[in-house]
């Protein structure tokens, strides 16, 4: 089969990955071979290919936001049959019995297994993935528009639960994209005010269209308070730009795997009157099943543009300059 690997980690400007001819991978005995349809690609796949997250295995074939068909599995495989789309995400494993997997906070398991980093990814004409972490993808459902749901849109989802906002109450979102781009869609479904600050005027722009009642550039203030809010980019020196934009009471959620050193904080002008800042680490799988649930009753609409596997340093480079509005989506059939 046809894979994007990557062998060293580095600039993407330097076309860091490589096209290879590999061995189709065979799955364990629960796990189900898939057959790629569709990979959207993410900052995350970027902090793997220029080390902002350490080295785990290499080669490594990026990508975790995969949607295919099923195309065989292991003898234990109960659940799922041949033609069976499936969708595949970060988290691919737990170990099911330590103090966080036991209290439902699996996405915290020290011994957490991830897509197109300890394991190889989507960036290929075939994956694997254990039965019990396939999210179930209806056979109407476009594959183009589903991958995005796969990290952007269950990270959107996350965060939006740890901004703890409410509906009717006022949003900020610092950069917007792909995951913002969900997320924004979920925040005026339950009614809210989302006010979003972003680099690049195609952002700001589709901002508009998707329902922001403000848009400015990343460092621009809100005419009103915020109840809570989200930096979607890995900039540390956000921080505490956005705090100061809070409400009493309001929380700030970071929703990066890797952001930029933060600067020291004032404690009266950032910290004061309960505001509070939470992280966003990986997901769990009801996660993805509430967001998977949720983006079909409002629906979701990703907006989404497609490239060719051949093609997934040029995508990535594009990203990496923030060239794509919405969602980048590697299309296997093309």
């Amino acid at each position: 089969m046809r894979a994007q690997r990557l062998h060293q980690q580095g600039s993407i400007d330097d076309g860091r990955l490589q096209l290879d001819e590999v061995p189709i991978p065979v799955p364990g005995p629960s796990e189900l071979l898939v057959e790629v349809e569709a990979c959207a690609i993410c900052r995350t796949d970027l902090h793997v290919v220029e080390g902002d997250l350490p080295p785990v295995r290499m080669p490594i074939i990026p990508g975790h936001q995969v949607v295919g068909r099923v195309v065989g599995g292991g003898d234990a495989v109960r659940r799922h049959r041949a033609g069976d789309r499936v969708g595949i995400a970060w988290l691919r494993s737990t170990d099911g019995t330590c103090r966080f997997c036991t209290r439902g906070e699996e996405n915290l398991c020290p011994h957490a297994g991830f897509t197109g980093y300890t394991a190889d990814g989507g960036y290929a004409e075939y994956a694997v993935i254990d039965e019990s972490f396939a999210y179930d993808i209806p056979a109407t459902a476009d594959a183009i528009q589903a991958a995005p749901l796969l990290c952007a849109g269950i990270i959107g989802y996350r965060a939006l639960l740890r901004s703890e906002i409410k509906p009717g109450q006022r949003l900020g979102m610092y950069g917007f994209g792909a995951s913002a781009h969900v997320s924004i869609q979920i925040a005026r479904y339950w009614g809210c005010q989302v006010y979003v600050a972003t680099r690049g005027e195609h952002h700001r722009a589709l901002a508009r269209t998707l329902g922001a009642v403000w848009v400015g550039g990343s460092t621009d203030t809100p005419p009103e308070k915020l109840d809570g809010a989200i930096i979607y980019a890995p900039a540390g020196e956000l921080v505490p730009i956005v705090l100061e934009a809070l409400d009493r009471g309001g929380t700030l959620a970071l929703a990066g795997i890797y952001l930029t050193d933060v600067p020291t904080l004032d404690y009266e002008r950032h910290l004061f009157y309960e505001r509070s800042i939470r992280s966003v680490t990986a997901n769990t799988r009801e996660d993805g099943r509430a967001l998977l649930h949720v983006a079909a009753e409002i629906p979701i609409h990703t907006q989404v543009e497609t490239f060719a596997l051949r093609v997934a340093n040029d995508a990535l480079q594009r990203l990496k300059h923030d060239g794509i509005d919405g969602a980048g989506v590697l299309d296997l059939s093309r």
